[in-house]
């Protein structure tokens, strides 16, 4: 089959759970232990309710609700480098409050470690002299700690009732921010007015009831803050300074018991970002208490924004770490959690051995069995607009608009997510023209209502912004994915049914990758300056490399892969990720690629050019390049296992016509690449095969790149590599 497929509603990697589920008798009663446990440290009212029914029914003899206890509680969310993602529902194999909690602490956990600093929570010492010495220390040195309820943002609640207490479904969802657009407001409704300070907003203290504290702290003090906001009664500082925050209230220190640390000024900083989807600020509220209590920094993002703007925090503020909520494009009933590292990872999601040591933190708070327990605060901070204001000057820098830029027209499509806010203001300060926007996918809605599944690539997903492109006779169709770090780009051909073709990422990723080759070896590009992309996306990056004379880097797939390509300043993957900015963000970044693509349109309009004479004239500068990708999906994943190791037995002698010349193996490394379930086939004639299986869905994906003497001779070539493709999986059994 060709093209994207409908992906699967959860992922198929998962971790099994603590125990293994007995089979025979003792699986029935095995499982519904299990989820009587679950349900007792669930603080989320609607999971719960759930979960009850669930269990009363498998108790009153309904098999489909066994069976559907047993898939929840039969296996756990894996967690790896791409963090979390799941269905949301309640059980270990689903995305829910616990789950996250359980992350969120192990996640501490790690980054305590990775600080040399002691264990807290299921790890400290339980004696009673520990306990003496953690609360002596925290109450005798005055500066040391940071209790602080942002309660101008988030409802009052005390850290007790946010770790364990009950949250009735009849009482909705938490509010952790202020929602887009309207000022941040305490639970009595009026409006916060806390002054600001180094970009990160906090109120007083609250006590146990919820009550605001009397802090008498003696002001903000001078900096050149990263943009944080706080009360006068709790000056912050940079990550270094000497200077501690406001002592807690005896109160909140009592509520919060002598478990929980003092927050100290020098500790690791970890942000939290969350999009529009579903529990998507729950989860980021829970886990910012969490990271409190566990004694670090935590700074939660000022309300629901893009994916790449956490992944600027992260580096802007110097931290530890982030996570972002989010399950980008998924279907609408998924979530996700996302991680990236500072410090010598530079803001990039993590890698081996990281996810690893980070999974095993997690296992041994999920082994612990009750999330109740987790050492909770209200000690964490709000972070401003100011850390928005700088991504939004940052990707405006990356292309203001050129005088060609007046009277273009384009259509925008958020695709119900939380793109165009920030977007929109970015084009503000850019320079260019306000698109037709695509109203009825404008604001984040976590329902997706109009599209089946919220991902550009899917058929369908793009028809109400190519409607919206026909009626206002447009020059070109830019969307974004729901958490913006995705870049489709369509324009206008007659020659397909609708008269509007959306471009394949590896067109876009060849265009941009063009664009940053001319800006690096004009501005005099420094030794070691490079593209870079996936081992799967087109070989004609490398093309381009080589004629600027930078150099070039194929890396395993996945932004946490590109994004520590040496001396980097262009990377893309063919599944519609771009980084044009490497210099502020280390992930794909739909936004500001989409100001790199509008800076080229209107560049080209300057000359009297359009898009598709852009293709044009990279086909005939670098030679045509055409992609494709053929797919199998399976019912049972060891189908995919069993067909890697078959041609990995027998290469192939050809695909269709042509001969193999070359087989590359990466399972246990190649070059500079480290191991991966990869097979790179290359032809005699140029032309390459790459076999892996899908790292989300349970498919065996062969990706498909030829090299024409001409456009017509790319697109003969491609259809006769795919059929080969095709009749090669049927021979290996796919």
């Amino acid at each position: 089959m060709n093209g994207p497929e409908v992906p699967a509603a959860r992922p198929d990697v998962q971790e099994p759970a603590p125990d293994e589920v007995p089979t025979g008798a003792d699986a029935a009663a095995e499982v519904l232990s299990r989820a009587h446990a679950w349900l007792a440290q669930d603080p989320d009212g609607e999971t719960r309710a759930e979960l009850r029914a669930l269990i009363e029914a498998a108790e009153s003899g309904d098999n489909a609700a066994a069976d559907e206890l047993a898939d929840r509680f039969s296996a756990r969310l894996a967690f790896g480098t791409a963090g979390l993602r799941g269905a949301l529902g309640a059980g270990s194999n689903r995305m829910n409050r616990v789950l996250v909690a359980q992350a969120a602490a192990g996640l501490a956990a790690y980054v305590r470690e990775s600080a040399g600093l002691p264990p807290v929570g299921p790890d400290a010492p339980a004696t009673e002299s520990a306990r003496d010495e953690r609360a002596s220390a925290r109450h005798d040195a005055e500066d040391d700690a940071a209790i602080v309820a942002s309660t101008d943002a988030v409802p009052e609640r005390s850290a007790a009732e946010g770790a364990g207490g009950e949250t009735d479904a009849s009482q909705g969802e938490p509010a952790p921010v202020a929602s887009q657009g309207e000022p941040a407001r305490d639970a009595s409704g009026d409006d916060s007015s806390a002054p600001e300070r180094d970009g990160v907003a906090d109120a007083p203290p609250a006590d146990a009831s919820g009550e605001d504290g009397a802090g008498d702290g003696d002001g903000a003090r001078d900096g050149d803050g990263a943009g944080v906001e706080a009360s006068d009664d709790s000056p912050l500082s940079e990550p270094s300074a000497p200077e501690l925050t406001e002592t807690p209230s005896a109160d909140a220190l009592e509520a919060e018991g002598p478990e929980v640390p003092g927050i100290l000024d020098d500790a690791p900083i970890v942000v939290i970002g969350y999009d529009g989807r579903r529990n998507s600020d729950v989860f980021a509220r829970d886990s910012a208490e969490i990271f409190a209590g566990a004694g670090l920094r935590a700074i939660l993002m000022p309300r629901l924004l893009p994916t790449p703007v956490l992944a600027f925090a992260v580096r802007h503020f110097g931290a530890a770490a982030g996570v972002m909520v989010t399950a980008s494009h998924n279907p609408p009933d998924d979530n996700g959690y996302k991680v990236y590292l500072g410090g010598a990872d530079d803001g990039s999601q993590i890698v081996s051995p990281a996810d690893a040591e980070i999974a095993a933190h997690i296992t041994r708070v999920a082994d612990a069995g009750d999330i109740s327990t987790l050492p909770r605060s209200l000690g964490f901070e709000l972070a401003t607009e100011e850390v928005v204001d700088a991504y939004i000057a940052a990707t405006a820098a990356v292309a203001p608009a050129p005088t060609g830029a007046e009277g273009l027209t384009w259509v925008y499509t958020a695709m119900h997510g939380v793109g165009w806010e920030t977007f929109s203001r970015i084009l503000e300060a850019a320079g260019y023209p306000a698109p037709v926007p695509v109203t009825a996918q404008l604001e984040p809605d976590g329902a997706f209502p109009t599209v089946a599944f919220p991902n550009p690539e899917e058929p369908g997903a793009m028809d109400l912004a190519f409607e919206a492109a026909r009626d206002a006779g447009v020059d070109l169709v830019i969307a974004n994915d729901p958490d913006a770090d995705r870049l489709a780009v369509a324009l206008p051909d007659d020659a397909v049914d609708g008269g509007w073709r959306r471009l394949t990422g590896n067109e876009i990723g060849l265009l941009l990758g063009w664009r940053a080759a001319r800006l690096a070896t004009a501005k005099g590009a420094a030794p070691g300056a490079s593209l870079a992309c996936s081992l799967v996306s087109s070989p004609g990056l490398q093309t381009v490399a080589e004629h600027y004379g930078l150099d070039f880097h194929a890396t395993l797939t996945g932004f946490k892969w590109i994004s520590r390509a040496p001396g980097m300043v262009f990377g893309f993957e063919e599944a519609l990720g771009y980084l044009v900015n490497p210099g502020t963000v280390r992930d794909k970044d739909g936004i500001s690629a989409a100001v790199a693509i509008l800076g080229m349109v209107s560049e080209a309009r300057e000359r009297g050019a359009t898009l598709a004479d852009l293709l044009v004239e990279f086909d005939q500068q670098f030679g045509s390049f055409a992609s494709d990708q053929v797919s199998v999906r399976v019912d049972d994943v060891s189908q995919i296992s069993d067909l890697m190791a078959a041609l990995r037995s027998r290469h192939p002698e050809s695909v269709g016509n042509v001969a193999v010349e070359r087989v590359d193996d990466l399972l246990g490394g190649f070059g500079d690449l480290p191991p991966g379930d990869v097979l790179r086939l290359w032809l005699v004639d140029g032309s390459r095969v790459i076999v892996r299986p899908s790292g989300t869905e349970p498919k065996l994906k062969l990706y498909l790149d030829v090299r024409g003497d001409d456009r017509d001779d790319a697109v003969v070539r491609i259809r006769a590599l795919a059929d080969g493709a095709r009749a090669l999986l049927a021979e290996y059994g796919g």
